[in-house]
């Protein structure tokens, strides 16, 4: 009998050691640790949810957003009710009813003693007589927020036979999004809004608007925002003061953190201008109303500041505004929700291989003397430096803590022409001004923040935001391959994933396999078939991403707006190939064509890169000289342009 319980007890154990290896649920980012717990169970047509006090309103309407989403019915109750399934929702060392229930599952919460983690939380989906019951207990209501995001994922697989499970979740990074900072077109507010709700679903926290062409975060820094604007403004990126309003609101529904900065320029180091900081609080005070509740002050691009005077002056500047913004809005409140977060700052040095060792070092030791809860970027060595320890610790030596990493990707400013849409190696290698051969640090140490700088597309920048946000959570479970292919249901949805894989390949500048293999075979074979079945593919696929443009879900019509001149230009190039295949083999067939329609064919193809309906709109100037342009898309030209110049060549000498 002893032998017995000793086999049983093994038995559970490895149950247990392998539970938190093992793949519950495929949830993004990749949780920390999933242990089945053995049984399954479904919820009821109605939910319970019971919330402590330390929960806050926003994480509450986000459960019911998450339960009635997948057509449950909820009530908001103060306690268990055994009839139906329940959802307790808590923040840990708190005497609620959340942590009650932990302790009756028996539920370890070793997770809130992590070191160095952030979003702490723990969630648990147990049985009740078969019906669902679900705990998460959060270090904070933020927290709990997070937990929300992975029930959501797992409610993605129905509400029926849910295997029960316990996940114990944490970020490695305290701070992850998005830098809307790229010279270029802002986003509109429709695609603003749209990334928060992705950002909530992908436990991403942090937005910095920083918008390069926005004239009221550089130029008219010290001016409010209009109430209105004109359509012609509106196409270059502007927002109204209401516009801005509808931003922050839902940008607090999804417990994003929008960071609103300014851009003083050299006014920020002015000796001249001593109220230089009063002018700055004017400015945040106007956003403070339009429901900002984080500030950032950008100096970037505007020189570099090396002498000991300025050196002292900048770090002074930081710090009056830091300790403005504690008198003004944290020493006396109504609610937390009127607090403001520390601020962000962009330092005029934020690539560090710009001067010499002695040069930066003197700059980040001034910086050193600011508030410690003051957030600063930079960009590593390079401009277009991947995130690494190595970098970040060179810089912390003289700055004395961690550093938020201002990350340029998959930005693409300076190949406007390019889409970035594979997956994170891939476009590591696409983007020329990235090291090629670069390689996520899997054991990335001292950045306080991650947050993305994307493409002026920014509903096709969730495809490499997805993967941010994964790195950024879980830096050592990121894999690269799965997580893209995780991003790809994620933004296109099942239904659509694998045609996207597909043409993705065909959308970038710098396209290979498999079109670079089927040439080379129809080369040696002449056999066109192969061929001209993958050219029937690409342009069914096309089709299938033109046909978002009529989606009533404003997700796929902003994708579409996005990427719609590359899909376009794809399927004609397709289009050509395919038809100037089926004339050379016509004609190598010892049959004729009409001369009216091989010129056609030429002409398709000699006009290929004129085509307005592959053009898009980019920004020349700045401040009140900023217009729209257009220029042209540029997929598939390394390999299935020439290839097509070929064809047209071959066609003409037969």
């Amino acid at each position: 009998m002893f032998l017995k319980k000793i086999v049983v007890c093994m038995s559970l154990l490895a149950i247990s050691l392998s539970g938190v290896a093992q793949n519950v649920y495929t949830i993004y980012p990749v949780p920390h640790s999933q242990q089945a717990l053995g049984g399954k169970v479904s919820f009821t047509k109605v939910v319970n949810v019971v919330a402590d006090a330390s929960i806050d309103e926003v994480t509450i309407a986000r459960a019911k957003d998450v339960l009635t989403a997948k057509g449950l019915t909820v009530q908001v109750g103060k306690r268990a009710n055994n009839k139906v399934s329940n959802v307790f929702l808590g923040v840990a060392l708190k005497n609620g009813v959340a942590t009650a229930m932990a302790k009756k599952w028996h539920m370890e919460t070793e997770v809130f003693n992590k070191v160095g983690k952030f979003d702490k939380h723990l969630l648990c989906i147990t049985s009740n007589g078969g019906k669902a019951n679900v705990m998460i207990l959060g270090e904070n209501t933020d927290a709990t927020f997070c937990g929300l995001a992975s029930l959501e994922q797992i409610l993605d697989n129905g509400t029926k036979n849910l295997a029960c499970v316990k996940i114990e979740d944490y970020a490695d990074i305290q701070y992850r999004g998005v830098i809307e900072g790229y010279y270029g077109v802002p986003y509109s507010a429709e695609t603003t809004k749209d990334l928060f709700h992705f950002m909530a679903r992908y436990k991403m926290n942090s937005y910095m608007y920083g918008a390069k062409s926005d004239p009221y975060h550089s130029q008219k820094w010290q001016e409010a925002y209009p109430d209105s604007i004109t359509p012609e403004q509106k196409a270059i990126g502007y927002l109204s003061a209401p516009m801005m309003r509808d931003i922050t609101t839902t940008a607090h529904n999804n417990k994003v953190n929008f960071i609103w900065a300014i851009h003083p320029g050299g006014a920020f180091t002015e000796n001249k201008d001593n109220n230089v900081i009063g002018k700055i609080m004017n400015k945040f005070e106007k956003m403070y109303n339009l429901g900002v509740r984080q500030f950032g002050i950008f100096v970037d691009d505007i020189g570099v500041p090396t002498d000991s005077i300025s050196l002292a002056l900048n770090a002074k500047r930081l710090t009056e505004a830091q300790h403005a913004v504690e008198e003004r809005w944290n020493k006396t409140y109504k609610t937390a929700a009127d607090t403001v977060k520390p601020i962000n700052f962009v330092p005029q040095l934020y690539a560090y291989s710009w001067f010499n060792d002695t040069v930066r070092h003197n700059f980040f030791s001034a910086l050193s003397h600011t508030p410690k809860n003051v957030v600063v970027y930079i960009t590593g060595a390079k401009v277009w430096s991947v995130p690494n320890s190595h970098d970040l610790e060179i810089v912390s030596k003289s700055f004395g803590r961690s550093l938020a990493w201002w990350w340029n990707y998959p930005c693409n400013d300076n190949d406007m022409s390019k889409l970035f849409v594979r997956d994170t190696y891939t476009n590591f290698a696409d983007e020329k001004w990235i090291d090629n051969d670069a390689k996520l640090d899997a054991t990335l140490r001292g950045a306080s923040a991650l947050i993305a700088n994307p493409m002026q597309q920014g509903s096709a920048s969730r495809i490499a935001l997805f993967g941010v946000g994964d790195y950024a959570w879980n830096h050592a479970g990121f894999k690269n391959e799965e997580s893209y292919q995780a991003s790809l249901q994620a933004v296109v949805g099942k239904g659509r994933a694998k045609a996207f894989d597909h043409l993705s390949k065909y959308l970038r500048y710098y396209d290979a396999e498999p079109l670079q293999t089927l040439i080379s075979e129809y080369k040696t074979s002449n056999n066109a078939a192969p061929l001209m079945t993958e050219m029937e593919t690409l342009m069914t696929d096309c089709y299938t991403f033109m046909m978002m443009k009529h989606s009533e879900n404003k997700s796929d019509s902003l994708m579409y707006a996005d990427i719609s001149p590359w899909v376009e230009k794809v399927s004609d190039m397709a289009y050509i190939t395919h038809q100037l295949l089926a004339a050379i083999e016509t004609k190598e067939a010892g049959k004729p064509i009409s001369a009216a329609l091989q010129n056609k064919l030429l002409a398709l193809a000699e006009g290929l890169d004129d085509n307005g309906k592959y053009k898009f709109g980019v920004l020349n100037g700045m401040g009140d000289d900023i217009k729209l342009s257009y220029i042209s898309a540029e997929p598939a030209q390394k390999v299935m342009r020439p290839f097509i110049s070929f064809l047209a060549d071959k066609l003409k000498k037969k």
